[in-house]
C-alpha cells in the first residue's frame, strides 16, 4: 500500500475501529496528511470547536505537522447557526494564509451530542 494508516499513540484514541490519518509520500520528501473527521466534547460550539482543534493539533504534531500545515478543511455542522461560533475559534487557531474550505449543514453526526466534526487534509514540512 502507497499509504500508511495510522493512529499516532500520543493523540486521543478513535472513536470506532477506523484509522484517523493516512500518510501519503510525495517524491520531494514531504507528504500529505488525510485526517479523519474529529469530533470534541463539550456543551457548546466553541467549546466543542476548540476540542476539535487541540485534537488536530495532537494529530498533525505527531507527523511534524502544526495547523499551519493544512492546505483544506472540511466542516460539517449540525446548525449552520453554529457557524458564527465555529469560525471565531477557527480563525483563532488558523492564523496564516486561510486553507481551501468546504462547510456543510449534516442532520446528524456519529455521535448525537455532536454539533461540529472537522476532517483536513495537511502537508508535512
Amino acid at each position: 500500500m502507497y499509504a500508511t494508516l495510522a493512529n499516532p499513540a500520543d493523540a486521543p484514541r478513535p472513536l470506532g475501529p477506523y484509522s484517523q490519518v493516512a500518510r501519503v509520500p510525495l517524491a520531494d520528501g514531504h507528504a500529505l496528511l488525510h485526517v479523519s473527521g474529529q469530533i470534541a466534547e463539550g456543551d457548546g460550539i466553541a467549546e466543542q470547536s476548540r476540542g476539535v482543534f487541540e485534537t488536530l493539533t495532537a494529530l498533525l504534531a505527531a507527523y511534524g505537522a502544526t495547523l499551519d500545515d493544512i492546505i483544506n478543511i472540511r466542516t460539517y455542522l449540525t446548525d449552520m447557526d453554529d457557524l458564527p461560533g465555529y469560525a471565531a475559534v477557527r480563525r483563532s487557531c488558523l492564523t496564516g494564509t486561510p486553507p481551501t474550505s468546504t462547510t456543510v449543514q449534516v442532520a446528524r453526526l456519529f455521535r448525537p451530542e455532536a454539533r461540529i466534526e472537522v476532517e483536513v487534509v495537511a502537508v508535512t514540512p
